[in-house]
């Protein structure tokens, strides 16, 4: 197995990314957290061969600065697997058109290479979302990455800026985001809430949270790292960053990753269009094959022509009847569509998990199953508090995401929607195309749509999954062609990202990361 990869979701309705867990490979590795890499490493490279000559002193200052890894709060040293991780903060600039002013500190995790002898580096994770916490990822995950990666890595995590530790983009109290979850009211305008509960609450950090501010943030990082140039994992929302990287740092590029690609050169009723009849694909998927389960009484009956119709009529029908939970909350349209789109983007794998939510629900009217789902999709936890993941994910994108279509545009791109994606979109057309709905948002980079080309760098490996719900096939085609040096990898499969679900993606990653062999052009993987 390999570590479960948090994915990119394009509506903070629709859940807030789960935390990477800590999955264990049956793999060679282990470390101890005294087996640290030293923070002024012998072939440190000069300050001039890491940052431009030309560049302001202060921002020098930043890239040759000393990070203190320290103990992880909450361990207490008696976790081996804890124990294995180092924590510390990065100072980066508010805004780089200003490096002597405000800084923010950007939380980081590492665990150090199980094979010191043989170490190539530091090998940079990101999670996804955007507004994981690649902190957790490392704290909780890292054993997923045993065998060559961690023999030869230091796998370090960051809380890009906005989201996890560093400095969290949080908008909504906690009452207010569960009326904002649930609500099935066409009138509640949750574009417009969010957006002055953001701008009252971090106005002047929501116009430094773009993505080329933190591929920024990541060569500030680098280079406090001692690493001549960036080797970088990353999934879904990861990718974008990763692609921004290049683009802006192409000479500095070293091995990068981007699985579960994301594209950023369609407009952004395109992009929702293309998702949708993705989602839709995986639904209509799982719902034939519960109604044609042998020896089990599907809750959707045994048509499968009938049981995807059947599914969402269900889920649409909890706006008018919407039902009680034993804990006296309840589950409305909103909350179930939420569950079941959330779980099944990790495809056949999360079947059974819903199906098993599903029956008690609509047999009998047992919701519970279903809003736990729905509450783990959102980052909600049994005390009713949120993680911010969700608040981070709207600001993120829409500081960087393309712009919103005009009332003209919207017209047609809904009428696409509604022939492509009936089933998944009925319940909310207009969130279903834009999520996060950015129309309100008072920050928004003024780049037009347009594919990332990256000349002069590294080559950099594409990897899509031609049954991908959550990042569609055709955007790692058109990011994989977009890119200078880009070489795609295909998984053949459904479920969001390669990485964890398919030994040869594992396979072709490790060795382009450790080795720098890249899979031949055409290459296609089975799932496992």
């Amino acid at each position: 197995m390999a570590p479960k990869t948090p994915r990119h979701r394009r509506s903070p309705r629709h859940a807030v990314p789960a935390l990477a867990a800590a999955l264990a490979l049956a793999l060679a590795g282990g470390c101890t957290g005294a087996d640290r890499p030293t923070d002024r490493p012998a072939d440190r490279p000069p300050l001039d061969e890491r940052v431009a000559a030309t560049a302001a002193p202060a921002l020098r200052a930043l890239h040759d600065q000393r990070i203190d890894w320290h103990r992880c709060p909450g361990d207490d040293g008696t976790d081996p697997d804890r124990a294995a991780v180092r924590c510390a903060t990065l100072r980066v600039p508010l805004d780089y058109a200003d490096p002597g002013g405000r800084t923010l500190d950007v939380a980081l995790a590492m665990v150090p290479a199980a094979d010191r002898k043989r170490r190539l580096g530091a090998l940079l994770l990101n999670p996804g979302g955007p507004g994981n916490s690649g902190v957790e990822t490392v704290r909780w995950g890292w054993k997923g990455y045993q065998g060559p990666l961690h023999d030869r890595y230091d796998l370090v995590g960051f809380d890009p800026r906005g989201a996890g530790d560093t400095t969290p983009v949080h908008c909504l109290d906690d009452r207010t985001r569960d009326q904002w979850n649930a609500t099935d009211d066409p009138a509640h305008d949750r574009a417009r809430i969010l957006a002055e509960a953001c701008r009252t609450r971090h106005a002047e950090l929501l116009g430094h949270l773009g993505t080329r501010d933190t591929a920024r943030d990541l060569d500030v990082l680098r280079g406090a790292l001692g690493e001549r140039r960036l080797d970088f994992l990353g999934y879904s929302y990861g990718t974008h960053l990763g692609a921004r990287y290049a683009e802006e740092f192409p000479e500095r590029t070293g091995r990068l990753v981007l699985d579960g690609a994301v594209d950023h050169s369609a407009p952004a009723a395109r992009l929702g269009i293309e998702q949708a009849a993705a989602a839709e694909a995986g639904l209509r998927a799982f719902a034939a094959a519960c109604a044609t389960e042998d020896g089990t009484a599907c809750p959707l009956g045994a048509d499968p022509a009938a049981a995807p119709q059947r599914l969402a009529r269900f889920l649409d029908g909890l706006r008018d009847r919407p039902l009680r939970t034993a804990g006296g909350r309840t589950l409305t349209a909103a909350l179930g569509w939420d569950a079941a789109l959330n779980v099944l983007a990790d495809g056949h794998r999360s079947w059974p998990r819903l199906r098993a939510a599903l029956d008690p629900a609509v047999t009998r009217g047992a919701a519970d199953g279903l809003l736990a789902l729905a509450d783990g999709a959102a980052g909600r936890g049994e005390d009713g508090r949120y993680r911010t993941a969700a608040d981070a994910y709207a600001a993120i994108s829409c500081a960087d995401g393309p712009p919103p279509p005009t009332e003209a545009e919207l017209r047609p791109a809904l009428a696409e929607l509604a022939a492509r994606a009936p089933l998944t979109s009925g319940h909310d057309p207009v969130g279903t195309l834009l999520d996060p709905d950015c129309r309100p948002w008072p920050f928004r980079t003024p780049e037009p749509p347009r594919p990332v080309r990256a000349p002069g760098s590294a080559p950099l490996l594409v990897i899509g999954s031609t049954g991908d719900p959550v990042t569609p096939y055709a955007w790692a085609q058109r990011l994989a062609g977009g890119l200078e040096h880009g070489v795609l990898l295909t998984r053949d499969g459904d479920g969001h990202t390669g990485f964890d679900k398919s030994g040869c993606v594992r396979d072709a990653v490790t060795a382009y990361l450790v080795d720098g062999r890249l899979p031949a052009a055409g290459t296609h993987c089975p799932s496992d």
